[in-house]
């Protein structure tokens, strides 16, 4: 688990002493991905009290910095302004890869001193208010495959971005081999990240050259979904000093599986899991049932939060385990939410439309909004769980099969 958190004053006073004469703050651009700077110790300091500004381009570009042109917030229009950066000083953690410099996440606030609503992090928190408000919270665990290439930006510019090389041959999923191989790679997944305050509950090869499937141990919902973006950067941090490039895209090869983003959750009210009844055959409560109800409802409508870019979708196809179609099971890793029986701690739900280029706050505040929204409703699930195969059983109509047809569904959305 991560370390406790100095209070704020005797935080800020540890920084001032501090041997580094510098300190690393990031933000999470629309696509997760986190886009930051080194500050001199000096304006840190004052940042951490008034905030400091910084370019809203992040709002209006892709993951390769290719400008949108229909932004209404930022663009050619406005002149790519400032937007005010905030510093949470409860995301404080060192970097153990960069002679342990002290490191913060931040949100973006408007004019006002108000939540940017555009701000994905501000997004996920205001969901959890609206949970908080009702007397919810939510915990939260995501788990990330992805592929890994003896490459680096340069040699992978060189090949135009064609063919990579994988870190390891064939299909050998679960290869206690393969991470023998490649031991000094795992091992510092699993120890510089646990001492960034990312730990990791799980880690292991998957199906697929160089596929690699991690666990991020579960947490509150904001401090999991931080977990998962710094997950990601993590890990193509410390791969780089091994020759290794990991991937994060949804699918990379179309004959090949995608990669996942799932994100598991359950429903608290103070120490009480709200997903768990021992009298049910499942351990199943009506609460739980009404949670996948409200996904479930929702999925055609938010699927741009689960699969946001165009590559997205070619991962979201019959056969190459993931879910095609707005569907629920009982640990059946076919359906779109999988509910998992448990103990009264271990009962959750597994999202499993996710891929891996998700952006957690995003994936985050769509499935606890969507999960609310059925359990305020008092929704009920009007089919039975999917036994077998959800490409073969189940409705008829699919998900949104491009990121078009997705698009179009959500601005219709009520």
């Amino acid at each position: 688990m991560p370390h406790e958190k100095p209070k704020s004053k005797a935080l800020l006073a540890d920084v001032e002493k501090d041997r580094h004469g510098k300190v690393k703050v990031a933000i999470t651009d629309i696509d997760g991905i986190l886009r930051g700077k080194y500050l001199h110790k000096e304006k840190f300091l004052g940042a951490a009290k008034s905030g400091f500004g910084f370019c809203n381009v992040v709002f209006g570009w892709d993951s390769a910095d290719v400008c949108y042109d229909d932004v209404k917030y930022t663009g050619w229009h406005t002149g790519y302004p400032d937007a005010l950066a905030r510093i949470d000083l409860s995301t404080f953690r060192r970097v153990p890869w960069d002679d342990g410099v002290a490191f913060f996440l931040g949100d973006f606030e408007d004019e006002a001193g108000k939540p940017l609503p555009i701000c994905p992090r501000q997004l996920l928190k205001s969901v959890i208010a609206r949970g908080a408000t009702a007397g919810y919270s939510a915990k939260v665990g995501m788990e990330f495959e992805w592929f890994n290439f003896h490459e680096t930006p340069q040699s992978l510019a060189e090949r135009r971005n064609r063919m990579p090389e994988p870190m390891s041959p064939g299909m050998f999923g679960y290869s206690i081999l393969r991470m023998s191989q490649n031991r000094p790679f795992f091992n510092a997944l699993m120890d510089d990240l646990a001492a960034f305050g990312v730990p990791i509950e799980g880690l292991h090869t998957e199906t697929g050259p160089g596929v690699t499937e991690a666990a991020i141990l579960y947490g509150d919902a904001l401090e999991a979904a931080d977990r998962a973006v710094l997950f990601k950067t993590g890990a193509k941090e410390i791969g780089h000093r091994f020759g290794i490039m990991p991937s994060f895209m949804a699918k990379w090869n179309n004959a090949l599986p995608g990669c996942s983003g799932h994100t598991h959750l359950s429903l608290w009210k103070n120490d009480e899991n709200l997903f768990y009844d021992p009298s049910d055959p499942h351990k199943m409560s009506s609460v739980f049932r009404s949670f996948i109800a409200g996904i479930l409802e929702l999925l055609p409508e938010i699927l741009p939060l689960f699969a946001p870019t165009v590559n997205s979708y070619k991962r979201l196809v019959d056969g190459y385990w993931a879910p095609t179609k707005a569907t629920w099971g009982i640990d059946n890793r076919t359906v779109a939410c999988r509910a998992i029986p448990g103990s009264a701690k271990s009962t959750r739900l597994e999202v499993r439309v996710p891929g891996s280029d998700v952006n957690p706050y995003l994936a985050v505040a769509g499935c606890f909004a969507a999960g609310l929204w059925g359990v305020q409703q008092r929704l009920e699930l009007t089919s039975p769980p999917i036994a077998g195969s959800a490409y073969v059983e189940g409705p008829k109509e699919r998900l949104p099969r491009n990121l078009y047809e997705a698009a179009t569904k959500m601005g219709e959305s009520r």
